[in-house]
């Protein structure tokens, strides 16, 4: 249930008004996950946060909602179709005794994927989704912004429209990761520095990285001074949460602090999946939300951009 890397999103509209929450379940149970069919790539739809031993599409705790979305699709690797097409090109071509135009090409391509599609391994994800109704937050736990994108749209589908704007503060990260580098001086109180940087050069001229490394030494301080700029930075937030911030303020590597973690296990559940799921997600937002508005803060506040149209 712990999250492990956030995109946060600013809600603008009727979203961020508030929406009822058997509104919401309801709109959810539209679009709800059903098996990828042999002849689809890929599926995504809603599914119970409890998994089997739950029925409810949307958990609320104190203002802090809980959804999950499962994608799924068929590992098709790209070099299994490029061999038989080849075969398959190569055979029409030394039949008709010439070279096959790209448009028949493409055509094979696609009769071969149809062909193949449906015996291809499946693959299952879950992309859990932390909405903060009080703040007009949202906070999607998927690896890539390509996903976290994915889901958005699926809300949006499922909603019927959805405007939403990545979070954005008035100091960039990658300018304040700099200068927190450069001048410990500089860093809010709340902060402390963590032994994995990388920098990169604006100029794109190569990257420095390091890890388990004393961040403040000399090496660090020459690569700054070479010109190169933080664009991911291990930071923990007030000694509760551990995680590796990144220059678009998306959050991954996510570690909570021990003492979290040991509150979570002290709560009785009597073997409750459902009590469980609940007690570990209102920790763990309650948290995330005030280490959030921390990190907002030491970036010089939330910016205000303009709402989107869709």
């Amino acid at each position: 249930m712990w999250f492990k890397s956030i995109h946060l999103y600013r809600l603008h509209g009727a979203a961020a008004e508030g929406i009822a929450l058997d509104t919401l379940e309801a709109a959810l149970a539209e679009h709800t996950h059903r098996p990828v069919s042999s002849a689809e790539s890929r599926r995504l739809g809603w599914y119970p946060p409890a998994g089997r031993q739950g029925t409810q599409l949307v958990h609320e705790i104190q203002g802090h909602r809980l959804l999950t979305a499962l994608r799924q699709e068929r590992l098709l690797p790209a070099s299994v179709i490029r061999e038989e097409v080849e075969e398959r090109v190569a055979e029409r071509e030394a039949a008709e005794g010439r070279p096959m135009p790209r448009r028949d090409r493409q055509a094979i391509k696609e009769q071969v994927i149809e062909e193949l599609l449906p015996r291809a391994f499946t693959r299952t994800q879950r992309i859990d989704v932390w909405w903060d109704t009080d703040r007009a937050l949202i906070a999607i736990n998927a690896a890539s912004r390509t996903r976290a994108e994915e889901v958005l749209d699926l809300l949006r589908q499922s909603l019927g429209s959805l405007q939403v704007t990545p979070l954005a503060a008035n100091w960039t990260p990658r300018s304040a990761m700099t200068v927190w580098l450069s001048d410990p001086e500089t860093r809010p109180a709340w902060l402390r520095i963590g032994e994995k940087a990388v920098l990169e050069d604006p100029g794109d001229d190569g990257k420095w990285s390091a890890s388990g490394v004393d961040i403040d030494a000399d090496d660090t301080q020459s690569v700054l001074e070479s010109g190169r700029q933080v664009t991911r930075l291990q930071i923990e937030i007030d000694e509760r949460v551990t995680a590796m911030l990144h220059d678009d303020l998306t959050l991954k590597s996510i570690r909570f602090a021990d003492a979290l973690l040991d509150e979570a296990s002290q709560v009785e559940d009597d073997d409750d999946p459902i009590m469980r799921l609940e007690t570990d997600f209102a920790l763990m937002t309650g948290a995330l939300r005030e280490c959030i508005e921390q990190l907002i803060d030491g970036l010089g506040g939330e910016a205000d951009p303009a709402a989107p149209t869709q």
